[in-house]
Formats: C-alpha cells, sequence, structure tokens
C-alpha cells in the first residue's frame, strides 16, 4: 500500500470533498480578512463548527498551509499567516516572471465571448471602486484578483493556472494587510488598457503594461520596516 492511498482524504471522496469545501470557506474569510492574520485555527474547533472530524478539518488545513494563507507552528498548531514585508516582495517577483507569459498566452487564445465576459467583470469592479467602506473594499480586492485569474484561465495553462490561484490569494491578503489607500490606486484603468491590447493581439505591450501595472500594485504598498515604540507612545499616554 503506497502512503496516498493510506491518506483518509485520497480514499473517500465524501471526505475529500468536505475537506475542499471547508478550505474554500476559510481561504475567502482570510482573503476578506474576516479571518485577521495570526488567527489560530484549531482543528476541533474548525471540525466543530463544521460538523466534521478533526481529520477532515486537519486536511483542509493543511491545503491552506500549502498555499500559504496558514503557517504551522510546531507544537503550536495553524495560524492565519501574516506575511512578512519580504515575503510580499517575493510574492510580487513572482507575478512578475509569470504573468507575462500568461498574458501572451491569453493574447492567442480569447475569444469574443470572452473579452464580453472581461468587460463585465471589469464593469463590477469598478462599482466596487465607487462604494466606500470595509466590504466594499474587500469586494474591491477580490473582483481585481478575478480579472488577473480570468487570464491565466483563458491563456489555457492549467500549471500556471494554480500558481496565480495561490499567489492572487496571498497577494489579496498582502493588499489587505499594507495597502495605503485601496486596491482602486493600483490601476483599475490599467485592466481595460491591458484588455484593450490582448483584443488587439499586440502581446508585447500588454506585457510590458502587465509588468508596469504588477509595478504599480507593490508600489501602493506599505512595506517600509516600522520603528517600535514603547508602550506609553503607543498609548499616546503623557
Amino acid at each position: 500500500m503506497t502512503l496516498l492511498e493510506k491518506t483518509p482524504a485520497s480514499t473517500d471522496p465524501h471526505i475529500e470533498d468536505r475537506s475542499l469545501a471547508i478550505r474554500e470557506s476559510l481561504r475567502n474569510a482570510i482573503i476578506d480578512r474576516r479571518l485577521a492574520p495570526g488567527t489560530k485555527l484549531s482543528e476541533a474547533e474548525v471540525g466543530a463548527l463544521f460538523d466534521v472530524s478533526r481529520t477532515v478539518a486537519r486536511a483542509a488545513l493543511q491545503m491552506l498551509t500549502f498555499e500559504g494563507l496558514v503557517k504551522t507552528e510546531r507544537n503550536r498548531g495553524a495560524f492565519v499567516s501574516n506575511p512578512s514585508p519580504e515575503e510580499a516582495r517575493q510574492i510580487f517577483a513572482s507575478r512578475r516572471l509569470i504573468e507575462p507569459g500568461i498574458v501572451a498566452g491569453a493574447v492567442e487564445r480569447i475569444t469574443s465571448e470572452d473579452i464580453a465576459r472581461f468587460r463585465e467583470q471589469l464593469i463590477e469592479e469598478e462599482r466596487y471602486m465607487n462604494e466606500r467602506g470595509p466590504a466594499a473594499r474587500r469586494a474591491e480586492i477580490k473582483a481585481s484578483g478575478d480579472f488577473h485569474l480570468m487570464l491565466a484561465s483563458v491563456a489555457g495553462n492549467a500549471i500556471l493556472q494554480r500558481f496565480m490561484d495561490e499567489l492572487v490569494a496571498r497577494s489579496s491578503l498582502v493588499i489587505a494587510l499594507y495597502g495605503r489607500s485601496g486596491v482602486s490606486s493600483c490601476g483599475h484603468s490599467e485592466h481595460f488598457a491591458i484588455l484593450d491590447l490582448i483584443e488587439r493581439g499586440d502581446a508585447k505591450r500588454a506585457a510590458d503594461l502587465m509588468l508596469h501595472h504588477i509595478d504599480h500594485i507593490e508600489a501602493d504598498l506599505d512595506l517600509q520596516p516600522k520603528q517600535g515604540v514603547g508602550l506609553k507612545d503607543a498609548l499616546l499616554l503623557g
């Protein structure tokens, strides 16, 4: 019997389905920042909330750990990731390597029906930009990420699509943590311009603009190290 065959989630489709559903719920809550960075995710509590065994809960948390959205510490358990500024830089460096290739693939494969879907998506993104409040900002971050995921889907490379799924999820957490002025400043208009270039078949200019766009997103993050202050100063006493 192989190691894979010994894994409960791999032999019971019901267990795997439940783990995937829990992973998706937790993932959305992390990206939306309804679960704050550093929040402890105990297998027992997750299992009780979703009415599943600890085995199923553990499998869901392992999936999130693999994606980088959860960190597991020995003898302490699982916690929502709190990405450092250096991790944030590495995430965007990875996107610079991958997304120009995705754009090139999308130029070759995109259809008029795809273009129509993208334009609907961008209209929805714009609607969230014009709303105010934490819920609208979370929706805007998600809509902005969805544009990049749609491009990955159209490009037709399943491996790159999985990479982008992870990178966009981790980017969304970083933007929510470190973003200074909200995703609107990351260049919503650049999404329209990238789509126009892809529709015209201009792969080179579309890829160049994508790199500029990723630079723009990262530039809106406050990734400078903070100088710690004493408790008295932090509480504005004295």
